[in-house]
């Protein structure tokens, strides 16, 4: 985005982040949704994405994704992925700081087995970057790669206790770009890739401010300026994501530093939406608590929820005050319920509203929020994922936070359209692509459904489509014995009498898609 383009959208940008809220007006006397049809900024089809890692003992994620009996993705997974339908999906996260890209590409039986550092175990390389463009390829993706930005600052990687350098530096990140996008890079050509794959996504780094004993804010900034530099050297259309969360839980941001120092350089400024945890003394969030008290869980949840918008307006403001155009990235961000990664609170629909509360935050601030994620990708045993995958054979299934993000992405428009009235009760984001409009309804009431009339202001709807997972008991959970218990269901919406708006009511807690065809 050039400075021009920022100037004019920079109205929108402002408002955003200068608002305490950025939810859809309320008023009791027009309980209808009611959309202003005025296309506002453009909504980022990398808004749902997905985040792909091998984490080791903890969770076989990539290699239980892997059919080694035939030698590619599972079926299955893939066949998944794609009914989520990421626009992008990201490979990295704490693995990076000790990945060498090198050793997988080329012959599959030359690639070194490598230590998981951090998550424990070793990995075999088997997916490499070859392997993992194929993939989102298939599911119609685009993928995006965390460099090892020397190893965000974690010295220990520099000197293994197997007598290894694994940490990374700017002229390895540049090789790897020369390596996905040089029509003419000798080495890809060898290892059977003719043509370029044109990753133009690139994360420097992971989480370069969170862990002690890395890097400071100014060595990040320095670094990422040197990074920056050398792959944009190689490939001048890249798009970069720079770090700026901040150290410890009060400090400032480093974006505002980042944008200032490096901003020419970045196209995005990332954060992580960690931290989603219970807040308040005997939370009926811990343990199995919630069992006995699901409507106080409830409650907690969609305040944990605001938490959400107020990180993303701190941002949104940060990058405002630098004179920054650089958008944001949500490059992770799960709710971190006990045990850690495991709640089996996240198998139940009672998170549903939370997470769909959360992708209508992201998309309501999408003139600045352009890559966002409710959840990590893939892997056997997590619940804080969007996706299962049965090991040693099953059908993948959708967690809750799928379930919502693959219902939102596949019902979304082009650009971002105002709600300007709605129930109380009722969480909406709008959008538009021609003479369609999409509603993102999730209603906040634990026990009562709320009928509401669908009005765009100045257009006859001719026809309408609800798409809704509603389970009777909003405790109902998902498993690999009942994997589509949380699919949408389709139903059209009868037109009412002449002159009257349509109505939809919408059950308690649940989650809805609603498209409405515009008369042309």
């Amino acid at each position: 985005m050039n400075r021009r383009e920022f100037l004019r959208d920079n109205s929108i940008v402002a408002g955003a982040a200068l608002a305490a809220s950025a939810l859809p007006a309320r008023t009791s006397n027009r309980p209808g949704i009611v959309i202003d049809p005025a296309p506002q900024f453009e909504i980022s089809p990398y808004l749902y994405m997905q985040f792909m890692e091998p984490l080791g003992v903890t969770d076989a994620s990539v290699a239980a994704a892997w059919d080694y009996e035939i030698d590619d993705w599972r079926g299955d997974f893939v066949e998944t992925a794609r009914d989520l339908a990421p626009g992008v999906v990201r490979f990295g996260g704490l693995f990076s700081r000790y990945y060498k890209w090198r050793e997988g590409v080329g012959p599959v039986a030359s690639r070194p087995w490598m230590r998981n550092y951090f998550w424990g175990g070793w990995e075999s390389n088997r997916v490499g970057t070859h392997e993992f463009v194929d993939f989102c390829r298939r599911v119609g993706a685009e993928p995006l790669y965390c460099v090892n930005f020397m190893s965000d600052g974690q010295r220990q990687y520099s000197r293994t206790r197997e007598g290894q350098n694994r940490s990374g530096d700017a002229q390895e990140a540049a090789d790897w770009v020369s390596y996905a996008n040089d029509p003419d890079n000798p080495e890809r050509k060898r290892n059977g890739a003719a043509s370029p794959y044109n990753i133009k996504l690139w994360q420097l780094g992971n989480e370069t401010s969170y862990f002690e004993g890395g890097f400071t804010k100014e060595q990040s900034i320095h670094e990422t300026i040197e990074f920056a530099r050398a792959m944009k050297q190689r490939d001048p259309s890249v798009r970069l994501i720079g770090w700026g969360d901040r150290h410890g839980s009060t400090g400032p941001l480093w974006a505002g530093d980042l944008a200032r120092q490096a901003g020419e350089y970045l196209d995005y400024v990332a954060i992580h939406m960690m931290g989603q945890h219970p807040q308040v003394p005997n939370t009926a969030l811990a343990g199995r608590r919630w069992e006995a008290s699901p409507e106080l869980a409830w409650e907690e949840l969609l305040e944990l929820a605001r938490n959400v918008e107020r990180r993303v307006v701190e941002l949104e403001q940060v990058l405002a005050a630098a004179s920054s155009p650089a958008r944001i990235a949500i490059t992770e961000g799960h709710l971190s319920l006990p045990p850690a990664n495991t709640s089996p609170l996240l198998r139940e629909w009672l998170t549903g509203v939370y997470h769909a509360r959360s992708m209508n935050i992201y998309q309501r601030h999408g003139a600045r929020v352009k890559i966002a994620t409710a959840a990590d990708f893939n892997g056997t045993c997590w619940t804080s994922n969007a996706l299962i995958t049965p090991v040693p054979a099953g059908k993948s299934y959708l967690l809750p936070a799928g379930s919502v993000m693959g219902l939102f992405k596949r019902h979304n428009g082009t650009h971002a359209v105002a709600v300007k009235s709605c129930p109380a009760d009722l969480d909406v984001a709008a959008s538009r692509a021609g003479d369609r409009y999409f509603l993102h309804v999730a209603n906040l009431n634990y026990s009562r459904a709320v009928e509401a009339s669908l009005t765009v202001d100045g257009v006859v709807v001719s026809a309408a489509r609800a798409f809704a997972i509603a389970p009777d008991n909003l405790r109902q959970y998902v498993d690999q014995d009942r994997p589509d218990v949380f699919a949408p269901q389709e139903h059209a919406i009868p037109a009412g009498p002449a002159g009257q708006a349509l109505t939809w009511r919408f059950p308690a807690g649940s989650v809805t898609a609603v498209e409405l065809q515009g008369q042309s």
